[in-house]
């Protein structure tokens, strides 16, 4: 078994920069990659720089592990279980295999809290611009068309507003079950969500008074939850929101571990996940001296 210098858990932009430094720094560094990061379902991103016409996430994604590929980096299919304290390194135990490396690189994620939809109705909204969730990408996109916020509280309606400056027909729908409250200058129904359907080229909002209301895209903005199991595994220290701390320079509080990316609190934007990973790996590669 050969001892990697890091390993990096996840296949995401920031993970996929950090194999990319790395390994021109003439590191041995492994990813491993379950393939269910959030960039891959990504229809086409427009502010992503040097892409003037957009890119697709799976494109983009692909092109990154090609670069990472051609200088050395390994990266491999698989979903890692547990990382322990192994004799002065870490091991690292997938579903396929155990590896051994002397520090390792989280950069795993968050999962969006998603619609009452099915999978096969999400992938077609997502695919086809009806559902969306991330303003600061694309809001641009759907300026003065008619949008529908799904959420609530200070999240729910901070988004609104924030679509609100694209387009004056902006309703703040609050979800299944909850109280509503009226959110200032912003739309908002008498009563909360019952049910969402999609049409061809419509979302279609029913309410619990079976008023119906029809939008041209629907942001999802019922938040998200890090991908923590394997922080929590190993101890590290978490925000009050469940999101990995780290230093300056993405070192977490337990020495030869780091993480990068939208698992550490801060703007989930593909950019930002870049930057996290050029210096997450700077940091892993100054501190294996």
């Amino acid at each position: 078994m050969t001892l990697q210098d890091c390993v990096i858990v996840g296949g995401g932009p920031a993970g996929l920069t950090a194999a990319l430094y790395l390994a021109r720094f003439l590191r041995r560094v492994t990813v491993f990659d379950a393939g269910d990061g959030r960039a891959r379902t990504i229809p086409r991103t427009h502010n992503q720089p040097a892409f003037p016409d957009g890119i697709p996430g799976p494109d983009l994604l692909d092109a990154m592990r090609a670069h990472a590929l051609a200088y050395g980096a390994r990266i491999e299919t698989g979903l890692v279980a547990r990382i322990e304290a192994w004799e002065g390194a870490f091991r690292i135990t997938t579903d396929r295999q155990i590896v051994v490396a002397r520090s390792v690189i989280l950069a795993m994620g968050v999962f969006n809290h998603r619609p009452p939809l099915s999978r096969r109705d999400q992938d077609r909204g997502l695919a086809g611009g009806l559902i969306r969730y991330c303003p600061v990408c694309d809001a641009y996109e759907v300026r003065d068309q008619r949008i529908a916020v799904l959420g609530q509280g200070v999240h729910g309606s901070d988004e609104a507003r924030f679509i609100a400056t694209y387009s004056r027909r902006v309703m703040l729908i609050p979800p299944a079950g909850v109280h509503v409250v009226a959110q200032g200058k912003i739309p908002t129904p008498e009563a909360p969500m019952r049910c969402v359907t999609l049409e061809e080229a419509e979302v279609v909002v029913t309410l619990e008074n079976d008023e119906h209301h029809r939008f041209d895209t629907l942001y999802v903005a019922l938040g998200t939850t890090p991908r923590t199991d394997l922080a929590s595994q190993l101890g590290l220290r978490l925000t009050p929101g469940g999101y990995v701390v780290t230093d300056a320079r993405q070192r977490c509080s337990l020495d030869g571990i780091y993480a990068i990316g939208d698992l550490t609190e801060g703007l989930d934007q593909i950019a930002v996940a870049m930057g996290q990973g050029a210096q997450g790996a700077m940091a892993v590669h100054n501190d294996l001296g």
